[in-house]
């Protein structure tokens, strides 16, 4: 898997202080569930170093960020065995007296997040009174990891256009090498690693900070935990924020299904269009068809003639995360001007190693995140369908026109493969649960509108903001001071909105 106030509002404060957010110790907390064994335990916050924090961007001040670890139940279900794993977190203090905790979550599922702080650095009114906390939830980063023993990239390896059934079986039995290596690899820690498991770690944590209640901001698939939290812990649910929200009501298959509509959409429709005006700079086509024509010229030829072993795959990876970001577009279109220089005739060796660096640049993962996200979406919820079936659809999405990733659902059918019965999903339909907003762009890419409004209408007493003219996936605190505005206070002054939509940010200019 990869954001106006109404009449009627209630700002949720008392005695001047965030609701149940004053620190308390464990003895006065809800712990219900919770064995003393845990909730004993001290948070040794102390300053960040570099190697404590994993998928860091380079260049990243982690000046103020605080690190700690703490155990946690192996298998909640059996939490008084006392077998332990370790869970690694961090905090970006409040600037004033601290009254909240708000957790974050970058999405995966698996995306280490106890670098994550740092992205809120800049929102002064989130951290005014609130500290800002960040988890390598269990299975990766610095916490308790689980491996697929590199073998994920198989998946990405082979191109689903080619209809050849020799390739298409081949596509296949890649899938299942990548599935037969996670389970074995993480024996009977791998079906440990799922939402259930996950959402207990955090409410450990809640009690670990000494709060009542904790908020959260949670993007793409931290959407997804943070639907589950409130509706598991609906009283220990403060301001909740699901950006970029995946269709948490259903499973992860039918909410990864909506992904090839909506990259062809950020494709089509922003990308290419936005190439061919700069065509004076790109010279790939005045128009976004002509652009696209042109791609598909550059695809075929890289297809007959890989780059240092990268192919079409490689390539559209590399271009799918590029699409989550209209700020990565001037990357994309420079990505796509190197690799057509890379496979121009007698193209010299730097322009070969050039655009091979720039495909190999976006979309790779470290083996931790790779195993927990497999184990995850597959070891959780029902996964439908045969060989036969998955080869059917994606031939289905090809012929609809959904070229950039519609074939590629075949690549992922690693959890056709899983051998273990998964758990089952608990209902979410956000009953009880206190109001939640999403926050969603018209045109995410990774997490489509269609998905985020079933969620929305699925979920009682979720709001929903709505960023018209934008496709980023992953708005809160992404320079939208609309958004920001609106999402502050709900999250900080506790006002409630009503549905809405407000207008996003221009595409950059290269």
């Amino acid at each position: 898997m990869k954001r106006l106030l109404a009449a009627g509002v209630i700002p949720a404060v008392v005695g001047g202080l965030l609701a149940g957010a004053v620190p308390a110790s464990a003895s006065t907390l809800n712990t219900t569930g919770i064995p003393g064994y845990y909730t004993g335990q001290t948070l040794d916050w102390h300053p960040c170093a570099a190697d404590e924090l994993v998928t860091l961007p380079p260049g990243t001040d982690i000046s103020g960020l605080e690190c700690a670890a703490y155990r946690t139940p192996r298998d909640w279900d059996r939490a008084n065995e006392r077998q332990d794993l370790t869970i690694a977190v961090s905090r970006l203090k409040s600037t004033g007296a601290s009254t909240a905790s708000v957790l974050t979550n970058p999405g995966g599922p698996g995306g280490p997040g106890r670098w994550f702080p740092v992205t809120f650095r800049g929102q002064e009114k989130l951290r005014e009174h609130q500290d800002v906390i960040g988890i390598d939830v269990r299975g990766t980063g610095k916490s308790t990891n689980v491996t697929c023993r590199n073998t994920a990239g198989l998946v990405n390896e082979l191109d689903p256009r080619d209809r050849d059934p020799r390739n298409l079986n081949q596509i296949l039995a890649n899938a299942e090498h990548v599935a037969r290596s996670c389970q074995h690899a993480n024996g009977e820690l791998g079906p440990l690693i799922t939402t259930y498991q996950t959402i207990k770690d955090y409410d450990l944590l809640r009690v670990l900070l000494g709060r009542e209640k904790i908020n959260w901001v949670g993007y793409s698939g931290g959407t997804w935990l943070g639907a589950h939290y409130a509706q598991q812990f609906p009283q220990r649910t403060g301001r909740f924020v699901l950006d970029s929200s995946t269709e948490f009501t259903t499973t992860w298959q039918k909410s990864f299904d909506r992904q090839p509509v909506g990259f062809e959409r950020r494709w089509r429709q922003d990308f290419l269009p936005w190439m061919a005006r700069y065509d004076a700079k790109y010279h790939f086509g005045t128009g976004g068809e002509e652009v696209r024509q042109a791609y598909e010229r550059l695809r075929y030829a890289l297809s007959r003639n890989p780059i240092n072993g990268n192919g079409p795959m490689q390539l559209e990876y590399a271009m799918i995360y590029l699409l989550y970001k209209k700020e990565s577009f001037p990357a994309l279109a420079d990505l796509l001007v190197k690799v057509r220089a890379g496979l121009e005739n007698g193209a010299p060796d730097q322009a070969k190693a050039e655009a091979r660096a720039a495909i190999k640049g976006a979309g790779d993962f470290p083996d931790a995140q790779d195993g927990t996200f497999w184990s995850t979406v597959c070891g959780e919820g029902r996964f439908t369908g045969t060989r036969e079936s998955l080869i059917r659809d994606s031939q289905r999405n090809l012929d609809r026109g959904l070229l950039l990733a519609g074939g590629g659902t075949l690549n992922a059918s690693v959890c056709l493969f899983w051998d273990k019965q998964p758990r089952p999903l608990p209902k979410l339909d956000g009953k009880g649960v206190p109001p939640v907003l999403i926050v969603q762009s018209e045109h995410d890419p990774a997490t489509p509108i269609e998905g985020a409004k079933k969620a929305h209408a699925g979920f009682a007493n979720s709001r929903m903001l709505t960023v018209t003219g934008e496709g980023d996936h992953g708005i809160y605190a992404g320079g939208n001071a609309a958004v920001d505005k609106i999402v502050d206070e709900y999250l900080v002054g506790g006002a409630i909105p009503a549905d809405q939509s407000v207008p996003g940010m221009p595409l950059p200019t290269p």
